[in-house]
């Protein structure tokens, strides 16, 4: 009986199949997320806040969301020119 045991090179060679194409995967995932970066998000998220307090310059998506918040923050200050409309 000089021939190999087979019996644990399959068993490996399978191990070995199910490591490559986990790999693969893990690849394919971080390529995929590379495009994502935070500065990425930064910008798109810079670029969608329309609206600047004239107050506290904290940035708000739209002319709505400004009026709600000068009404919670600085209530006690006249209503600037551009929400009077609103």
């Amino acid at each position: 009986s000089d021939t190999p045991d087979n019996s644990c090179n399959m068993a490996r060679g399978h191990q070995k199949v199910q490591a490559q194409q986990k790999g693969a995967a893990k690849r394919a995932a971080a390529q995929k997320q590379k495009g994502h970066k935070a500065s990425d998000q930064a910008k798109a998220a810079a670029k969608a806040l329309k609206a600047v307090c004239s107050v506290c310059k904290i940035s708000l998506m739209d002319q709505k969301t400004y009026k709600m918040h000068w009404e919670a923050k600085h209530s006690k200050l006249p209503l600037p020119e551009e929400l009077t409309a609103l």
